[in-house]
């Protein structure tokens, strides 16, 4: 996701956004040397195991012998494809998959199912040299935000490097992201409606000229529990396939659940008109475990859903957390939350 996506989602959006739709997952783009047919297919082909892994989560998806095989029948999955020739000369292919063709070759291989719907992140990264320590921004380290953006786009994973502005530097400095001071990095990140913050510390090791990158989510406990050691950007480039893993298995749909089919009771409260009522059952069956969502019974203030899904009910309800449109219901009344794990309530936020 480029970053003036990111920007433009960020001045739309309000700060209770909790992830972002990303619209390229079932394409790649590749370098070619010329617009030559074996060129083409090449590149086509390397493309759909980018695909695969984007789509699944799992990094090792393209190196999946079943996988490899299919890519000799590549016209099967394409959609289009179509060249990018920029000033410089370099001239890129730029190939579009068909998303459900797509999602029924990730169940053949038995891999898992991310949906486009995914978690914007926001990545404050330290590094200290000759003694010296600054955070990574567009402005100090241009070559290492641009491999962050580059690489996380590659795993279909949408970021953001904070700007570091005074807005930003009010609340964050270097000590809180070296030390992983949780509350103002997550107050900063609330900005850029990051759904989950990671901070990072990189480093020499003591007379060597090897690099050490610790890293973790704000809410966990050990920087060393992510520790990578070796060439900065190659560390840096770890760092962003552990992170889209580490999500992937959060987030992903298990494989063994992607054909199964369910149904699930869903009530929503705080909706009173028949637009909003459409709207509701839209963004219900835009989520990627949602086949189908039909009005069951309607209140004045609520409306029950029945609800087809794919993958178990936490799957469903993982799903859910990532629209801000939907908020798990709480009872006011109630001086103890307790989850129904059988039952799903929840309060319309609006688009």
């Amino acid at each position: 996701m480029s970053r003036l996506l990111i920007c433009l989602l960020l001045f739309f959006s309000s700060a209770s956004v909790f992830a972002v739709e990303v619209t390229n997952l079932y394409q790649d783009t590749l370098k070619v040397a010329d617009k030559s047919r074996d060129a083409r297919l090449a590149a086509s082909r390397e493309a759909l195991l980018n695909v695969l892994v984007k789509v699944s989560g799992d990094t090792s998806a393209d190196q999946n012998p079943t996988a490899k095989e299919r890519t000799k029948d590549i016209s099967d999955y394409m959609l289009k494809f179509e060249y990018d020739e920029k000033a410089d000369g370099t001239l890129n292919l730029v190939v579009k998959f068909e998303a459900n063709k797509i999602n029924a070759l990730i169940k053949d291989l038995n891999l898992p199912l991310w949906g486009t719907r995914r978690p914007l992140v926001a990545i404050w990264l330290a590094i200290e040299d000759n003694w010296r320590r600054e955070l990574v921004t567009q402005e100090s380290y241009p070559q290492l935000e641009q491999l962050i953006y580059d690489k996380t786009g590659r795993r279909g994973l949408p970021v953001v490097v904070p700007l570091l502005d005074l807005e930003d530097r009010a609340i964050v400095g270097i000590p809180e992201v070296w030390g992983n001071f949780s509350d103002p990095v997550e107050r900063a990140s609330s900005r850029y409606s990051a759904e989950r913050s990671i901070t990072a510390r990189m480093y020499k090791q003591q007379d060597s000229e090897t690099w050490v990158l610790d890293w973790r989510f704000t809410n966990d406990e050990l920087f060393e529990s992510n520790r990578l050691v070796g060439d900065k950007q190659q560390i840096v480039a770890d760092m962003v396939d552990s992170l889209a893993g580490g999500l992937a298995l959060e987030y992903a749909i298990d494989p063994t659940m992607i054909g199964q089919l369910a149904t699930a009771t869903f009530h929503l409260k705080g909706i009173t008109n028949f637009v909003d009522i459409e709207f509701a059952k839209r963004r219900l069956e835009s989520l990627s475990v949602v086949t189908q969502a039909q009005i069951a019974v309607r209140t004045p203030d609520s409306v029950q859903f029945v609800v087809n899904h794919t993958g178990s009910m936490n799957d469903f309800r993982k799903a859910l957390e990532l629209d801000s449109a939907f908020k798990a219901y709480q009872n006011p009344r109630d001086f103890y939350q307790v989850v129904n794990n059988d039952e799903l309530e929840y309060q319309w936020q609006g688009l």
